[in-house]
């Protein structure tokens, strides 16, 4: 990088829903083209096509001196994308009232950044969206979901920048609701401006 260049924000999108065109992962699109609209440079992860295995509680990254997780899988080459990255954008459908099983194997494991930088949440930005079957946010479990998220980051020191979500069932379907679009871009703005 040329002295005095400012160096391009970068933006992760993880996407955790089997459906790589679903309606999580058209949210988290048009997150992303907001934030590329202010100026970051996106990279999207699809969560569905890795090797990622259930965290074995073993602690083994909390050690002092750790060099990072015991399990070899393809969360290594991920861990350091998510510490480069100044943002996440965290995209799930809701299945039986929760986040995906793609997602929370994820975020399960997640538990090691700490041994590849000191303080890994602190500052990081985040968008989530997300999709569910239903009317209600509520009595679907979408609800259930965006607490986890709020109440996990909160303990980290991660920053939710803002949340989209809205319901649609059938893979695509929420291409129809425009205003929710509209705010998912505008969410990958204020993403960046934060």
């Amino acid at each position: 990088m040329a002295r005095g260049r400012k160096r391009m924000p970068r933006v992760l999108v993880l996407l955790g829903s089997p459906r790589k065109r679903g309606n999580s992962a058209l949210l988290a699109e048009k997150i992303a083209s907001g934030a590329k609209k202010a100026g970051a440079k996106i990279e999207t992860v699809y969560l569905h096509g890795l090797k990622i295995l259930p965290c074995e509680s073993c602690f083994y990254c909390q050690k002092p001196r750790s060099k990072g997780c015991s399990i070899e899988d393809d969360m290594q080459p991920l861990f350091r994308k998510m510490v480069e990255a100044d943002a996440w954008v965290i995209a799930s459908p809701v299945y039986w009232f929760n986040m995906s099983a793609q997602t929370k194997l994820w975020m399960d494991r997640t538990l090691a950044l700490s041994a590849y930088m000191k303080e890994p949440f602190t500052g990081k930005r985040i968008a989530i969206a997300m999709s569910y079957g239903g009317e209600d946010p509520f009595d679907s479990g979408c609800i259930n979901a965006l607490r986890t998220f709020q109440d996990a980051y909160r303990y980290a020191g991660a920053r939710i920048v803002g949340m989209v979500y809205g319901s649609a069932m059938k893979a695509g379907e929420i291409r129809k609701n425009k205003s929710l679009l509209r705010q998912a871009e505008e969410l990958g703005i204020e993403l960046m401006i934060q």
